[in-house]
């Protein structure tokens, strides 16, 4: 059987525009390049040039796992709010099946005999339906009155306002405390993970409701009580809060601490540092006067720092300029991803906004990061090369209504087009041809004496006036 070659182009553009790769180009390179011999030698596959130029191993798949977004909304106040309003659901199932999976296992997974409450928790968490999540909290409340893990699932999907929200917040704190003196100690990793939690989301429920500088000494209390916490990112947190007192110098030392080396980045850490540089300089730029003067060396240190976070993560200056639409962040985000992008922007805008000239210097140099890694998944300039497969997993993160930005941008390859068009172009005359044989000889003799006449020597043609 011999498929029409309309149909496999049409074929082709689809499996393009689904999967972001060309079906036959992947049979080639997949089935044909081994049985030509063309199989790279596997003591290169997966090396890349680092930054210093020696040979690293390339980030695998696991680079794209997804993490706990430290400044994720609540759901009864914030984000059912959302779905009242416009009857769209802001958040996937598989970012609520993480939060679950996140839930169970930090709440109730950590001793070998678990409590009848724990074990109520445990199932609560899995529910994928919200009322029924909210019932066995109840239940769990039912059977042990000081059950905070139950508070705080209230807390979290029952409340409709942040400050009925903080009110069932400090009751789990308070249960928390009481079983903690019946216990003498803190025994399990559970009691220290939900502690740190419940204190965590007071601080942004006093961050919510203007109370900035009570919020800022909860988080640093916080990070000086639990300082082998650093994965759970509250200086994130830190960092948000400090920009609304505008407190710069503070802001600074943060970075300081944070922006090394050594340690993992963040949009947060990235694009908080070149702010702050940006900040310094924005207010006199101006694109004329600096092509004609040239960049002074606290100008270059802005436009550096703006090249750094792009290359870090190249989606965010879109929503930063309001070349993009924002939505609701979600409760997980990829590192160098659109989820991560929408999530920033979404708390960070402001603070740039209030920096005035900063998002014109963006504006006039963020697009300049992408002349200096032209090739940015095979090699990168100050970070590692740009992970594929960030595409995949912010679709699963982020709701299907907002469209996904992908980096670096892919085109139709121009032999899928060519082709297409050509084997187009031959269908529709064959098709003509076969439905009105006469029409088109007539026409194709009528192109063939055009042909002829405008072949001919100029004295062959009679002019008449």
């Amino acid at each position: 059987m011999t498929v029409p070659i309309p149909c496999l182009q049409i074929f082709e553009w689809w499996y393009f525009r689904k999967y972001g790769t060309s079906f036959i180009e992947q049979v080639s390179v997949s089935h044909l390049r081994p049985l030509l011999g063309g199989v790279e030698s596997s003591t290169t596959t997966g090396l890349f040039s680092s930054v210093n130029g020696e040979a690293e191993p390339r980030p695998s798949v696991s680079e794209c796992k997804v993490w706990r977004n430290p400044l994720n909304l609540f759901r009864g106040a914030e984000y059912s709010r959302y779905t009242w309003v416009t009857g769209k659901e802001p958040l996937t199932y598989y970012d609520m099946n993480l939060s679950a999976q996140d839930h169970q296992t930090f709440f109730t997974g950590d001793t070998q005999q678990l409590k009848p409450e724990d074990t109520v928790m445990q199932k609560a968490w899995r529910e994928r339906n919200p009322q029924a999540r909210i019932r066995a909290a109840y239940q769990a409340i039912e059977m042990n009155h000081e059950c905070a893990a139950a508070y705080v699932l209230l807390a979290e999907e029952e409340a409709t306002t942040i400050t009925e929200a903080e009110r069932l917040f400090k009751q789990a704190l308070r249960s928390g405390k009481r079983e903690q003196r019946v216990q003498d100690q803190i025994t399990t990793g559970k009691d220290i993970n939900l502690l740190v939690y419940i204190k965590r989301r007071l601080a942004m429920c006093a961050r919510k409701l203007g109370r900035i500088k009570e919020a800022v000494k909860m988080m640093r209390d916080l990070m000086k009580e639990f300082p082998l916490l650093g994965m759970l990112n509250i200086h994130e947190n830190l960092l948000e809060a400090l920009l609304e007192l505008q407190a710069y110098a503070d802001v600074q030392a943060v970075l300081a601490k944070y922006d090394d080396i050594s340690l993992p980045k963040s949009a947060t850490i990235c694009y908080t540092s070149a702010l702050l540089k940006a900040r310094a300089v924005s207010e006199k730029f101006s694109p004329e006067a600096a092509s004609r003067r040239g960049l002074s060396t606290a100008e270059m240190n802005a436009v550096e720092a703006i090249h750094r976070a792009v290359e870090f993560n190249p989606h965010v200056p879109k929503y930063l300029l309001e070349m993009k639409s924002l939505i609701l962040p979600p409760e997980h985000i990829l590192k160098r991803g659109d989820s991560e992008a929408v999530a920033y922007a979404f708390f960070h805008l402001q603070h740039w906004k209030r920096a005035e000239g900063a998002l014109n210097l963006l504006h006039c140099t963020w697009e300049g990061t992408f002349r200096i890694i032209p090739y940015p998944l095979e090699k990168g300039h100050l970070f590692y090369p740009y992970p594929g497969c960030t595409e995949t997993a912010d679709r699963e993160l982020l709701p299907s209504f907002h469209e996904v930005s992908v980096y670096p941008k892919k085109e139709l390859p121009f032999f899928i087009l060519f082709t297409a068009g050509l084997c187009s172009f031959t269908a529709m005359l064959a098709m003509l041809t076969h439905q009105f044989p006469e029409l088109m000889g007539v026409f194709a003799k009528a192109v063939s004496r055009s042909r002829t006449l405008s072949g001919g020597s100029p004295g062959n043609v009679e002019v008449k006036v």
